[in-house]
């Protein structure tokens, strides 16, 4: 995260952006964020597919951050799980989920 918000000076009010918006409604919402798949988890991972950021404006399709997050409907709890920007890397780690909600 340190890196990330030092390449993105924006970053901090983005996310604060992003977790109003999850506070209201925090499921999927095609075709923004989806629920993945295949995972073998109980748990909802749901991958939030374009973050607007602030600080890469004026960049076209490539202006967006992708984040992945778990949500507990029966604790009312999201724990973001990973951040990244779409050119930096093309899908989440799907072994950095399944060893953190085992």
């Amino acid at each position: 995260m340190k890196n990330l918000f030092k390449k993105y000076r924006t970053l901090n009010d983005d996310l604060d952006v992003v977790k109003r918006v999850l506070e209201v409604t925090p499921d999927e919402r095609p075709p923004f964020s989806f629920r993945i798949d295949n995972l073998v988890l109980e748990t909802c991972i749901i991958k939030v597919n374009k973050i607007a950021c602030k600080a890469l404006k004026g960049r076209g399709v490539n202006s967006g951050l992708r984040l992945i997050y778990a949500h507990f409907p029966d604790e009312q709890k999201i724990t973001f799980i990973e951040l990244y920007h779409k050119n930096d890397k093309e899908n989440e780690d799907k072994t950095r989920i399944t060893d953190n909600f085992k």
